[in-house]
């Protein structure tokens, strides 16, 4: 199990140096429609190379049901290309640590729509999904990311987001 601290530092190093291979690209375009390939690329790099690891992750657990593969790949869609990595951290220690460290850091420039981001993401990403043709299914998944209504694939999203 991988500590709090241990994710926080491994989701640093994906933001500053992830990236999607030659080869998961080719599988991508192989794989998603040209809509939800668009969805994709829109993301941020890091969200994208999250997003693989999970799907990675949930493949690894045995999960083949492509509206949770899907959900897996898109639930951070809507955190956008723009949210930048001091929002992330700071939003990940207010997360951690209290509201307060978000309070306080709102005012700084692109913070407050960073967060708004952050906060919202999951509600968002499943609309972003749904409008790339994803399933209503898909896009509950999604929305219920944090705290799942699904039990069984709900919960597998939950664990493999957090491990990765």
């Amino acid at each position: 199990m991988t500590t709090w601290w241990g994710g926080r530092i491994r989701q640093f190093r994906r933001y500053v140096s992830g990236g999607v291979s030659a080869g998961e690209r080719r599988d991508l375009v192989a794989w998603l429609t040209p809509a939800q390939l668009v969805l994709f690329d829109g993301m941020h790099r890091a969200d994208q190379r999250h997003g693989l690891d999970v799907v990675a992750a949930l493949r690894a657990e045995g999960h083949a049901d492509p509206d949770l593969l899907l959900a897996g790949l898109f639930h951070d869609a809507a955190k956008g290309p723009t949210v930048g990595l001091w929002p992330r951290v700071l939003w990940a220690l207010a997360d951690r640590y209290g509201d307060w460290i978000a309070r306080s850091t709102r005012r700084l420039p692109g913070f407050a729509d960073a967060y708004a981001r952050l906060r919202d993401h999951a509600g968002m990403s499943a609309e972003l999904a749904l409008r790339a043709g994803c399933s209503p299914v898909t896009a509950e998944l999604i929305r219920h990311q944090a705290q799942p209504v699904d039990h069984a694939a709900g919960e597998a999203l939950r664990l493999a987001d957090e491990a990765n």
